[in-house]
């Protein structure tokens, strides 16, 4: 009350030199918002009314980590889900393995274009979640024991003997700072196979998630993935930049492409097999429409992923 009671009747405020200079215009004068507005720094004060809104708390940020901060208080009311995402599904036609490019280092982007898909062998696919250098060290390293494998028994090796070779490796370093959280993806004898892999060496089928649908075509099978990548991106800023799409079937891998995460939210991913032909955004998509004209539900479904890794 003090401070704003000698800012009113200071001669030297910022409040008083804009009432002086309002006062030296007549009321005939018409000034631009850039007279009174940010370009000249005293915007709000000038026009009597706050031209960028804040919360009404004392301090935002202290209020958001409050609340928010669901390690300290696991029943805070709200809980942010941030970090890489990757996303590896199985259906009729193969595998889809898709994954944002984004990498941080805190709330800084350290990266825009990370390369998250490790291509293990023609066959075989990584995902990266968590630890760059550990990920790219140890499946890199699975590389190696997957080709000696070829040499020693004279076949390719299974997807749940690669993913259990590398469980049971980083298993022996429990404990030791590796993190890592990875889907180990491939086509076998028995199929498409996902497998889920962390640095405690936990190891998880791609068949224990479900709800989806098996007979998805792969032009819809390849929009769920970059459309469930936009979404992540969309939402969460630790994810985002870029969408790397790959198509795992019984003669191998293959990259489908890569697609900008902004563009696709106004745009879509151009014109690509399953692509609905403009953007993602909820603002592009009911442009137009009405109760009478809704507008089309997408394709698939919204919980079809075998294994999303948000680490």
């Amino acid at each position: 009350m003090l401070h704003q009671f000698a800012n009113r009747f200071s001669a030297t405020s910022a409040q008083s030199e804009i009432r002086r200079a309002q006062d030296l215009t007549s009321d005939e004068e018409v000034f631009s918002d850039s007279a009174w507005g940010s370009e000249a720094g005293f915007g709000s004060l000038a026009k009597g009314v706050p031209n960028f809104a804040i919360p009404a708390v004392p301090d935002p940020s202290t209020f958001l980590r409050l609340h928010t901060d669901d390690h300290a208080d696991p029943s805070c009311k709200i809980k942010i889900k941030h970090g890489t995402t990757t996303l590896a599904f199985r259906y009729q036609g193969g595998v889809i393995v898709a994954v944002d490019s984004r990498a941080t280092a805190g709330s800084y982007i350290a990266s825009g274009t990370v390369k998250k898909v490790i291509e293990i062998n023609p066959y075989l696919l990584g995902t990266m979640a968590g630890g760059a250098a550990d990920c790219q060290y140890w499946e890199t390293y699975l590389g190696i024991h997957c080709r000696l494998h070829e040499l020693r028994n004279r076949e390719r090796i299974s997807v749940s003997a690669a993913s259990k070779y590398l469980s049971n490796l980083v298993y022996s370093y429990k404990g030791m700072g590796l993190s890592m959280g990875t889907m180990i993806c491939g086509w076998d004898k028995t199929g498409p196979a996902v497998f889920y892999v962390d640095s405690d060496g936990t190891r998880l089928k791609g068949n224990l998630f479900s709800g989806y649908r098996w007979d998805l075509t792969d032009a819809e099978a390849q929009e769920l993935g970059r459309r469930s990548i936009y979404a992540a991106g969309h939402r969460d800023a630790f994810s985002g930049n870029t969408c790397n799409l790959y198509h795992i079937k019984e003669d191998g891998w293959k990259f489908i492409g890569n697609y900008d995460i902004s563009q696709m939210h106004y745009e879509g991913p151009g014109d690509v097999p399953g692509a609905p032909g403009k953007g993602y955004g909820y603002d592009i998509r009911v442009e137009g429409r009405s109760s009478a004209n809704p507008p089309p539900a997408p394709r698939g479904c919204c919980c079809t992923c075998l294994g999303v890794n948000k680490y």
